[in-house]
């Protein structure tokens, strides 16, 4: 059986905010309970409204910050501090934009190199611009760029070095946070093919963060959907688009665009603001916008389970709520 590559229970991330002379110190709760696995040349997408708890997530398995409750490993080791330094050479970050991720000061072939620099210091000069022109080829790169600085070239070409920069030193994961939501749409296309061949080429397993549904239904194997830091449902892509269970998955999925003009689509307008993360709700944090919701939702939090297709909710879709 193949062991994933990473592997993550109950993860959880708090922040304080606030506090003074005559006030608390608040908790931010921007992460919680998070649980998955992504097995080699695989995708799983991690969706959700902006300040759902994504990109919290993707600092924690990238290693930049430490969770404040739960455990994960990566390729079967723990990631606690101490093992940081060994293991970031097997999961590496694509951010999401291209124009502010790349040193404008330094070429193309130097940032590329970077990391080999950093992880690998005794890798002689040759070889490590060998590499990494051998990686720019990959990702559909020339070789004259390799003396170019980043301003030359569009935000497509720039997205390319920052994968080859994250793929030289042949990482087992890559984060991709937001990869092509500020590329056009023509060239989001492209970018998504490149990802898909190379995880094809170089068995790469994915943590797909995004807020684009139709750009998850194209690349993803498997979906988390949050809300307010949590988990509320978590399948297969076929599972979770085809019949979504929680009721905000439902909303999410009926206001994503269709390009079919003859389908008829009911769109859900959610009513209410999004609770505030530093006064989440008691039981189910999307009680107050819930079209479902009853009164053992205000009062209950429903626990998202084990199961292959699971949903944090008493009354999920294809449920009567009587």
């Amino acid at each position: 059986m193949t062991q994933p590559v990473v592997t993550a229970r109950n993860l959880s991330r708090h922040y304080e905010s606030g506090g003074g002379m005559f006030s608390q110190r608040q908790v931010v709760r921007a992460l919680s309970e998070a649980s998955f696995s992504i097995d080699p040349g695989k995708t799983l997408a991690v969706v959700g409204e902006s300040g759902c708890g994504k990109s919290t997530l993707a600092r924690l398995i990238t290693l930049i910050e430490e969770p404040t409750a739960g455990e994960f490993t990566i390729c079967g080791t723990p990631g606690v501090p101490e093992n940081w330094d060994s293991l970031r050479s097997q999961v590496q970050i694509v951010f999401q934009d291209p124009y502010g991720s790349l040193n404008l000061r330094h070429r193309v072939g130097s940032i590329i190199e970077e990391p080999l620099k950093i992880k690998r210091p005794d890798m002689p000069a040759a070889e490590r611009a060998s590499k990494a022109r051998e990686m720019m080829e990959m990702v559909g790169l020339r070789p004259e760029h390799y003396d170019r600085f980043p301003h030359m070239f569009s935000g497509g070409q720039r997205q390319r070095i920052a994968i080859a920069r994250a793929l030289i030193l042949e990482p087992k994961l890559l984060v991709l946070d937001e990869p092509v939501s500020a590329l056009d749409l023509s060239i989001q296309s492209q970018v998504l093919n490149l990802l898909l061949d190379l995880q094809e080429r170089m068995e790469l397993a994915y943590l797909f963060i995004s807020h684009d549904l139709s750009v998850v239904r194209h690349v993803a194997d498997d979906v988390v959907v949050m809300y307010l830091g949590r988990p509320v449902e978590r399948g297969s892509k076929e599972a979770v688009f085809g019949a979504p269970r929680h009721p905000y998955t439902v909303a999410l999925l009926s206001a994503t665009p269709s390009a079919d003009p003859t389908r008829h689509r009911n769109r859900i307008k959610l009513e209410g603001e999004l609770p505030s993360p530093l006064d989440i709700p008691a039981g189910c944090p999307f009680a107050p916008r819930c079209w479902k919701a009853q009164d053992r939702c205000r009062t209950e939090r429903p626990e998202l389970g084990d199961a292959a297709h699971a949903a944090a909710c008493f009354y999920p879709e294809g449920t009567e709520t009587a």
